[in-house]
């Protein structure tokens, strides 16, 4: 999946929400004027769905879950039929051979077995649909038996009670959902829905195709080039004029498909570069009634994503891409020689499931290699097994490799998309800094990024929008028609995040001479080419060091910049992108996701000119990108190993990848970073059953701890007991080697391989026991770390990580949220881990220290930083066997907003910016200790002086304060909520406090709660 250049983060809990360019502004002016007033409330903040939003002409969300029922339950359905489609079909039915390929061969639909099954089970289906009075739309026999239809609620609940069936599932929508760079406008040369099939009819082109082996972005091909591969590309269709795909090319002799004609698409479109072409639109016809506005029906790509993953794949060596006459150098597809197959099934970046599971059947039956998924749902995937899950099973047991993007929600974990243990789930990594600096008149630098030229040279005025424009025009934005000439004539413009296009495009039309773009959110950090001089600086900080260097410069701001930084914007090359969504599965306990991450971030690739300002070659980012980087690299480990199954070829990409820079967590990278060298020759394999994988997609609710996947998860282990599992190692190399085993990371844990060693014959396996306990490992905390096997030649390695369940589960990491750690004393509750007896203790009750102050405000709707003015810092010490901290903000004034940040260091612990109160808490579960910063930020003061209450308890583990009775169950039950009380045993004053519980269960230690209770009387 793809984002958009720069997007608004929600995170419900922890953050607020951020602003809207439709909103009026809010409140007086305050101190500075009206600066800055549309950051005053968080009702108006502009809200996208953290996957981003679409850039479609009419600016709406792609993502958003188009619905597909009825208040009465009525809509659009899947229906799953009980007999296995052509690729699993192993025979059982009176007459009819098996039509399942055998391991290594491919999937045959033209054969008679396949007919002879196909007709059966159409006439099955006809008889099914019938019974139920039910008129077919899509109809699935390859990858998937059945078909989608409108229900009423009477038929989807008489086809779930008919025994010919094993599912019917309401349709739903899914999406890219959205890519970069371009936002909501589209080239007046070119507009949405004009089709230019000249290649040279853009003001930008490309040079001819370079010799192959060309380096270049997004990939510098590696061991092999694909060659007699094909790659199906699920996505938004194809730009077949494109310089990357124009080279005529014999099919392969197992090629089944069709260039399936359409408005301005033609059979010559098909060069064999582009293999086949289909387009898939009968759901989404049949419900929404139209296409949407600016797209063809057809294969043709009027949107761009598709191009941009198809050429990433498979796209020619470019020797030197230009866009808006600019030169990029060269870039080449990971699989230069392999050709491509389209399947169009999204629809201005969105499609139903129905369309796409019609367009993975046909894929496979046309005899694909390989297919890239760069789709997905807004914050992962919540259920198992879902159509388009069992679809991809079947067409990975067929032999088709199948990558797909894992989502792009890195703001919180646990949104993996496409986590299905047969699927290579790939997350993004920044392999290009990009920077550029951003000096202020004061000194102060900012690291940002820019693919633009910048003027460098020296410092030059600085303005910010809204001073010098039109605030209820949204020049805070720098919105089209918001800035005044005068004002940012030959200066640089500081503009808040919005419609960045349409920002770049108002200060180079009023006459600026460059723009520095800031998030006062903070943002993930995501590069666009504007064809003008623009800086982006994504972080909150840098956004807070910003804008309050504008405040107390309104009339003499200076700035200078220039291009490349220090390399502070990320940790190192090759690191996992900020918006690449990280795992855990929260689906699966015992499934790790993402696999492992690939190039995501700044990707320059070929693109559809309708859909970016009539470029041909375009920078986008997202794990949309990465993921057609790991199909093309699928592509030449078949080319290179035909014999190699799915299976083989993703634990070959998966045990030879290398660590990230910034990050070992295989909750962030996976695996790591994807290796092609390495993988072509991996020494060993360790994949998964078909029997298994099946076992599991039958499965209701799926662990998957026990399949033979490259990887281990112990999401909620039991750790009052070892985990015992074991993995099966298959030398695929050329001679015989030893592997001795090691463990590395899992602080605290105690894991064993036995045998430590193994020596193995080539094409033989062995089997592997391998046992986790908890030790000393942290309860209810992820640790993470790998098992390997190193041999003479060749070494393998597997992620692990494993999160003992004490007392509250959880699908996401350890990112700062604790749901059920905070509780009251008169109505605890807990959900043990485990099962046994239980028994616990308690600190007793500390009280909450609270005093009052005055401090003077700052900007009204202000953005933070440490040194501005409105803001208060207080410094607390943190001793060592620290149980937690607590810090509270508050107000009686109810025209003030407070926020509260706890820091320790420059590290951010805890921000609490909610909006709709000024009530604000910050804390910490079992700190280090240190020192630790508060910091209270007036972001809309109620008047010049701002009146607030600091509270603050530091809880020790083995507190001695005001006795507490603690009423516990005897015995735990793993998964069971269970009560708790913890009664002071004398009165206590009036005021809140804060203890601490701690559980045992045999001896074993479980940390519980922070209880807190507010008395004035005996209870």
């Amino acid at each position: 999946m793809a984002i958009p250049t720069l997007v608004i983060a929600v995170v419900t809990g922890t953050t607020g929400v951020a602003g809207s360019a439709s909103a009026a502004p809010v409140g007086p002016s305050g101190n500075g004027g009206s600066v800055a007033r549309y950051f005053a409330t968080g009702d108006d903040k502009k809200v996208t769905l953290t996957d981003g939003a679409d850039r479609r002409p009419d600016g709406k969300d792609s993502a958003s879950q188009r619905a597909t029922m009825d208040e009465t339950g009525s809509g659009q359905y899947i229906v799953e039929l009980a007999e296995d489609p052509l690729t699993t079909y192993a025979g059982g039915v009176s007459g009819l051979a098996p039509t399942r390929p055998a391991a290594g061969d491919r999937l045959d639909v033209t054969s008679a077995p396949s007919r002879a099954y196909r007709a059966h089970l159409d006439a099955q289906r006809s008889a099914v649909a019938a019974s139920a009075g039910v008129q077919v739309n899509a109809v699935y026999t390859t990858a998937f038996n059945g078909f989608s239809a409108q229900l009423t609620a009477k038929q989807a609940t008489k086809l779930r009670a008919d025994k010919r069936v094993r599912a019917v599932t309401a349709s739903r929508t899914l999406g890219t959902p959205s890519k970069s760079p371009v936002a909501t406008v589209s080239t007046p040369a070119t507009p949405a829905g004009t089709v230019r099939t000249d290649p040279q009819a853009s003001s930008t082109g490309a040079e001819q195709p370079a010799a192959a082996g060309a380096a270049g972005r997004p990939a510098t091909p590696g061991p092999g080039t694909g060659a007699g591969t094909v790659i199906g590309v699920l996505d938004t269709g194809i730009w077949p004029e494109s310089a990357s795909f124009a080279k005529r090319m014999p099919a392969p002799a197992s090629w089944h498909g069709t260039c399936q004609t359409g408005v301005a698409f033609v059979a010559e479109h098909c060069n064999g570069k582009i293999v086949g072409a289909r387009y898939f639109a009968d759901s989404w016809l049949a419900y929404g009634g139209s296409l949407p506005e600016g797209e063809v029906l057809s294969a043709r790509d009027m949107n761009g994503h598709g191009t941009h993953t198809a050429s990433t794949a498979a796209g020619l060596p470019m020797s030197n891409v230009t866009i808006d006459g600019r030169p990029f150098g060269p870039i080449s597809g990971v699989a230069p020689d392999a050709q491509v197959a389209v399947y169009k099934v999204l629809w201005a970046g969105m499609g139903y499931d129905a369309d796409i599971i019609a367009g993975i059947d046909a894929a496979v039956a046309d005899g694909v290699q390989v297919l890239n998924f760069s789709i997905g749902s807004d914050l992962g995937d919540w259920e198992a097994n879902t159509p388009i899950g069992i679809a991809f099973l079947n067409a990975t047991l067929a032999g088709v490799f199948v990558a797909a993007s894992a989502g792009n929600t890195g703001i919180v974990s646990g949104a993996i998309s496409n986590a299905a243990p047969w699927v290579t789930t790939v997350g993004a990594a920044v392999t290009n800094l990009n920077e550029a600096t951003v000096r202020l008149g004061d000194g102060m630098t900012l690291v940002g990024g820019s693919l633009d030229d910048l003027p460098g040279g020296d410092a030059r005025q600085m303005v910010f929008g809204e001073q010098a424009g039109s605030p209820d025009l949204g020049a805070v934005y720098c919105e089209p028609g918001s800035l005044d000439p005068a004002k940012i004539k030959g200066k640089v413009v500081a503009c808040a995040l919005s419609d960045t296009f349409g920002s770049a495009a108002e200060v180079k039309a009023k006459g600026g001479a460059a723009m520095v773009l800031f998030e006062p959110a903070g943002n993930y950090r995501v590069n666009s080419i504007y064809n003008f001089p623009v800086v982006y600086l994504p972080t909150e900080k840098q956004a807070g060091t910003l804008f309050n260097y504008l405040m107390r410069h309104p009339t003499d701001a200076m700035v200078s910049l220039r291009i490349g930084g220090d390399g502070s914007s990320v940790p190192g090359v090759p690191s996992v992108a900020d918006f690449s969504s990280t795992g855990p599965d929260k689906v699966a306990t015992g499934i790790l996701k993402p696999d492992l991450v690939a190039p995501g971030a700044d990707i320059i690739a070929a693109v559809a000119p309708p859909g970016n300002f009539g470029r041909q070659y375009d920078a986008y980012s997202g794990t949309s990108m990465a993921s057609p980087y790991v199909a093309g690299a699928a592509a030449v480990l078949r080319a290179a190993h035909p014999n190699w199954s799915p299976g083989a070829v993703a634990s070959a990409l998966r045990t030879t990848a290398t660590d990230t820079v910034g990050t070992d967590s295989a909750l962030d990278q996976g695996s790591g970073f994807i290796n092609l060298n390495g993988a072509t020759d991996p020494g060993l394999v360790i994949e998964p059953t078909a029997a298994d994988l099946i076992e599991f997609s039958e499965t209701a609710q799926p662990d998957g701890k026990a399949l033979n996947l490259p990887a281990i998860s112990l999401r909620e282990y039991d750790g009052t007991r070892p985990v015992t599992l074991t993995r099966t190692l298959n030398n695929v190399g050329k001679a015989r080697e030893t592997y001795r085993s090691s463990v590395s990371g899992l602080n605290g844990m105690q894991v064993t391989v036995t045998p430590a060693s193994v020596t193995l014959e080539p094409g033989r396996s062995a089997t592997v026991t391998i046992t986790l306990r908890r030790g000393s490992a942290p309860w209810d905390r992820y640790v993470t770390g790998s098992i390997g096997w190193r041999g003479k030649v060749h070494s393998a390695r597997i992620p692990v990580a494993a999160r003992p369940w004490g007392i509250t589960p959880r699908p996401y990491g350890d990112d700062g949220e604790e749901f059920g750690r905070m509780t009251n004393g008169a109505s605890g509750s807990i959900q043990p881990g485990f099962t046994g007896p239980l028994a616990g203790r308690s600190t007793g009750y500390t009280p909450m220290q609270r005093k009052s102050y005055s401090m003077p405000a700052g900007v009204y709707g202000g953005v933070f930083d440490p040194g501005a003015t409105g803001v208060k810092k207080f410094d607390f010490t943190v001793p060592a066997n620290t149980a937690g901290i607590i810090v509270e903000a508050n107000t009686d004034d109810p025209n003030t907003n407070l926020d509260l940040y706890l820091y320790k260091g420059d590290t951010l612990i805890y921000s609490s910016d909610r909006f709709w109160t000024s009530a604000e808490q910050a804390y910490k579960f079992l700190p280090e200790p240190g020192r630790y910063t508060a910091y209270v930020f007036a972001q809309v003061p109620g008047g010049p002086v701002v009146d607030f209450q600091l509270g603050h308890a530091i809880i020790g583990r083995n507190g001695n304060y005001s006795g507490a009775a603690l009423t516990l169950p005897s015995t735990a039950e793993r998964g069971a909520t269970q009560g708790f009380t913890l009664k002071p045993n004398r009165p206590l004053p009036e005021g809140d406090f804060w203890a601490y519980t701690e559980l045992s269960t045999n001896g074993t230690v479980i940390p519980g709660n922070l209880v807190y209770t507010q008395q004035s009387s005996w209870q």
